[in-house]
């Protein structure tokens, strides 16, 4: 009895706490599908062929996450295809400024409307967007994957 609890201690000890819905995150895989239910028996409804386009994981069920695309589109996807990596696209209209620092005047490169990248260091209404090795600090309320007022460290 005592080596059982120690044994189901021991295993709940090693797992990485959940994170709780709902919180950004982004497609891990080259092809990921989307289902209508949490389980493979579910039909797929849509399949994604853009790894680390920004998702909202709104719910879980075991291995399972509902998550939300930029569109609105909602349904679940396999818990290894979804990763917690920090990713945005671009919704503005027209391209963005992507500038060399924080509401900085020098404008390093541009980000066309739905271009992707990973976002890090956002605060003050300002994330740093990475898109393949070009970054610079561009508005957060251009990007769908960051809450607006979201600060990363």
């Amino acid at each position: 009895m005592v080596a059982g609890a120690i044994a189901a201690s021991g295993a709940s000890a090693q797992q990485a706490p959940a994170k709780k819905p709902a919180y950004f995150a982004s497609i891990a895989a080259a092809k990921a599908r989307m289902r209508t239910g949490p389980g493979r028996n579910f039909p797929a409804s849509w399949l994604y062929v853009r790894p680390d386009l920004p998702v909202r994981v709104v719910d879980a069920f075991q291995d399972w996450r509902k998550v939300e695309d930029p569109g609105g589109t909602t349904g679940w996807m396999l818990k290894a295809l979804v990763s917690e990596r920090r990713t945005a696209i671009v919704t503005a209209p027209q391209p963005i400024e992507m500038r060399d620092r924080p509401a900085g005047t020098r404008v390093a490169y541009r980000a066309a409307p739905g271009v992707v990248g990973r976002v890090s260091e956002c605060g003050g209404g300002w994330c740093r967007f990475d898109v393949k090795g070009q970054a610079g600090y561009v508005e957060q309320r251009d990007l769908w994957g960051v809450e607006v007022g979201e600060t990363l460290p």
